[in-house]
């Protein structure tokens, strides 16, 4: 970790004629950050009295308002509560072109966690993993994130909250708190660099400023942005852009023997589905409220092949949901807003309340799948997104979500079938397009990615259920009891 030097002072004059320098840097930096295709975090964090709060003042004073915005995180709302902790913080990054100041950042929760014994502190390091996690996602996505330690010392730390104490204009700033904060020193020091050891890395380093003079600590501050800015700035430019994607081939076959396994001659009379929807549909309803009332939200994910019945089958179970706790989520191209930022962003913004009901139809296993295949992203993009997705699921299970996945799978002939009856359906024509047949034209590679993505996404606490849908009656009945199935058994463990 990056250091500056310490017991600098500098005098009053040469500090007032390096600001309007500065600032005019820090403005060339934001103009040039609108056309940059990435966003910029910068955290401000440090010990007790170093001065956090006026360095965050001073930075929006010499920064362009319109092109900033702050955070600071305090006690979590009844709204963040009921939600994975990392909620609060995905809703607040900036999209791309833009910047956003941190006070304190996602690290000062954990530290207000203030550990003592091997539990707390075995608690404590798996928050900063999970932090680290969170940064190397956004730094892996091209986001600059920049992170300043202001240090005191503890010599320094006791003059200046005696200082503020001393002068009424200031000493409402000094509470019991910040003098038991100074008491615990050392202490508390070593959990700091605890934490920044564990967080510090190559996309997302801790860079240590000195803070015992304010004014070269404000300069140091600034001076560090604009430098790791054009630093970041120059790299980007040698990142290619996504390419058009090589031929297919499968990263673990296994996946695509389950596919190729799955029976797909099952069949269900109409009369047969009709006797038995709406036992399955009440016992849908009570294990949804049996969630509800032990504060468990329920996270649908619908993923299959064009015109499998994936709409019809979300019809059948809002219907044994209360309209006023459920939410479907259509996930089709991004919108601008959504490019802008990590691909996850938008799924984050949508995980429900205690209680609630998100149903995806289609999500973000579309990284690998169509973006994948359509060259929207990287091959390094899509491999790594595997274990991505797999830790965003693992963070709403371990919050008590209980995640539920379907694939359904149809045969080839039954899509063309499909395709075709909506072409000559009057009341269905909206649903088939030039894209879905060029996409039917890709079945192969399709095919592989979808093994892929079931192979390696598979988990206990979210595993994936095919469901054979060339017959739509016996994939409705199937989603139905399996969806019981699982909340019921979740809700026993």
């Amino acid at each position: 970790m990056a250091k500056a030097s310490e017991g600098r002072r500098l005098p009053k004059k040469d500090y007032e004629a390096r600001v309007p320098v500065l600032r005019a840097e820090l403005v060339k930096m934001q103009v040039a950050l609108q056309h940059a295709p990435f966003p910029v975090l910068l955290v401000i964090a440090g010990d007790e009295a170093s001065g956090k709060g006026d360095v965050v003042n001073i930075l929006n004073g010499w920064l362009d308002p319109r092109g900033v915005e702050t955070f600071a995180f305090h006690d979590p709302t009844d709204e963040e509560r009921e939600r994975p902790p990392m909620w609060r913080y995905w809703r607040s990054l900036p999209p791309r072109g833009r910047m956003a100041i941190y006070a304190g950042g996602w690290h000062t929760d954990a530290l207000l966690a203030d550990p003592r014994n091997p539990r707390e502190l075995a608690d404590f390091d798996e928050t900063l993993r999970r932090l680290a996690h969170f940064e190397g996602l956004l730094a892996d996505d091209g986001a600059l994130i920049v992170k300043i330690w202001l240090r005191l010392s503890k010599d320094a730390q006791r003059a200046r909250l005696r200082d503020l104490a001393d002068d009424p204009d200031t000493a409402w700033r000094v509470s019991p708190a910040d003098w038991k904060s100074h008491r615990d020193y050392d202490r508390l020091a070593r959990l700091a660099e605890r934490m920044r050891r564990a967080t510090h890395r190559p996309g997302a380093p801790w860079h240590v400023i000195d803070a015992g003079d304010p004014r070269c600590r404000n300069l140091a501050v600034a001076d560090y942005l604009v430098a790791r800015f054009h630093a970041h700035a120059r790299a980007r430019k040698k990142i290619p852009a996504a390419i058009r994607p090589r031929r297919t081939v499968a990263l673990r076959p296994a996946g695509l023997r389950r596919l190729h396994a799955l029976a797909l001659d099952q069949r269900l009379s109409e009369s047969a589905y009709e006797a038995k929807r709406d036992k399955w549909l009440g016992r849908l309803n009570r294990a949804v409220r049996a969630a509800a009332e032990q504060g468990r939200s329920i996270v649908w994910v619908f993923e299959g092949w064009d015109a499998a019945g994936k709409g019809g089958a979300i019809r059948r179970l809002t219907s044994a949901i209360d309209a006023r706790d459920c939410r479907v989520i259509p996930v089709a191209k991004p919108t601008d807003e959504e490019k802008s930022h990590h691909y996850l962003w938008r799924f984050w913004r949508h995980v429900p309340r205690a209680g609630r009901v998100t149903i995806y139809d289609r999500s973000w296993f579309g990284r690998v799948l169509v973006e994948r295949l359509e060259g929207f992203c990287r091959d390094d993009e899509w491999r790594r997104a595997y274990a991505e997705l797999n830790d965003f699921e693992a963070q709403l299970t371990a919050h008590g979500i209980i995640v539920l996945k379907f694939w359904l799978h149809l045969s080839n002939a039954e899509q063309l079938r499909r395709f075709r009856h909506r072409e000559e359906t009057a009341y269905k024509r909206h649903k088939i397009n030039a894209e879905d047949w060029r996409n039917r034209r890709k079945w192969p590679a399709y095919e592989i990615a979808v093994g892929d993505m079931l192979a390696l996404t598979h988990r206990p606490h979210a595993p994936w259920h095919l469901v054979p849908a060339d017959n739509k009656r016996h994939a409705r009945l199937q989603i139905l009891k399996v969806s019981c199935k699982q909340i019921a058994a979740t809700l026993e463990t």
